[in-house]
């Protein structure tokens, strides 16, 4: 049952307009397009979750890239983030490809989802905290759906809070005072385990601040916690 709520959830998703400014500017994106992409179709919706729904791990970041995701379908597909985080997974052994480019390139996840914390290429990659209230209950749903999931990797600061705030939204105690993100942080909550990863952001990546064995440590212990 699980694989048919989690489509209609996409559906869903997909069709959102709450918040006018991230239409307005995914819309934009999607027509004015990068020129190195002028001949293809940008997606230029709301991105749903994917990957297995009987994961126990989940990968949060925090929004699509407006010419990666925007424009392909799909989260961290088809960007510069996407080549990184893709290539780890693959390494970790939740996912069948290093890379992804297309929503039909043949990427499979194995016991790991990926979702985002908002769902529209926000302006500047900055969500107001109203576009971050009107997408939460997505997330609050979507992780109800995925009861396998023991472990969320949450890519930079803003999804960490984020996954507190849904945690707290489905009954979970946060502890106090509230536990601060940072790479390798990690913290239990209710039937989660909390572990915050860098964002695989080219201003992260570029200047060595995240590093791919950075990466693969957090995964590969994302991985044994979970049993995945």
């Amino acid at each position: 049952m699980t694989p048919d709520h989690l489509e209609a959830l996409s559906r869903e998703v997909v069709a959102c307009r709450r918040c006018p400014r991230l239409v307005a500017w995914r819309e934009e994106v999607a027509q004015a397009k990068r020129a190195a992409y002028m001949h293809e179709e940008y997606w230029g919706r709301p991105l749903p979750g994917f990957g297995d729904p009987s994961a126990k791990v989940l990968v949060l970041g925090l929004a699509p890239a407006a010419h990666g995701g925007n424009r392909t379908g799909r989260i961290f597909t088809g960007d510069r983030s996407g080549d990184w985080l893709f290539a780890a997974l693959y390494r970790a052994g939740l996912a069948n490809q290093p890379t992804s480019v297309a929503r039909d390139d043949g990427l499979a996840l194995s016991g790991c989802y990926i979702t985002a914390a908002v769902r529209c290429a926000p302006p500047a990659n900055r969500p107001l905290p109203s576009e971050r209230d009107n997408c939460m209950p997505y997330l609050v749903r979507e992780l109800s759906l995925l009861a396998s999931v023991t472990v969320i990797v949450t890519l930079g600061g803003f999804a960490w809070d984020v996954a507190l705030r849904t945690a707290s939204a489905l009954g979970a105690a946060i502890p106090r005072p509230r536990p601060r993100f940072g790479h390798g942080a990690a913290i239990d909550i209710d039937r989660w385990t909390l572990i915050g990863c860098y964002h695989p952001s080219q201003q992260n990546t570029f200047t060595g601040k995240l590093t791919e064995a950075m990466m693969d440590q957090v995964l590969t212990r994302a991985r044994e916690l979970a049993g995945a």
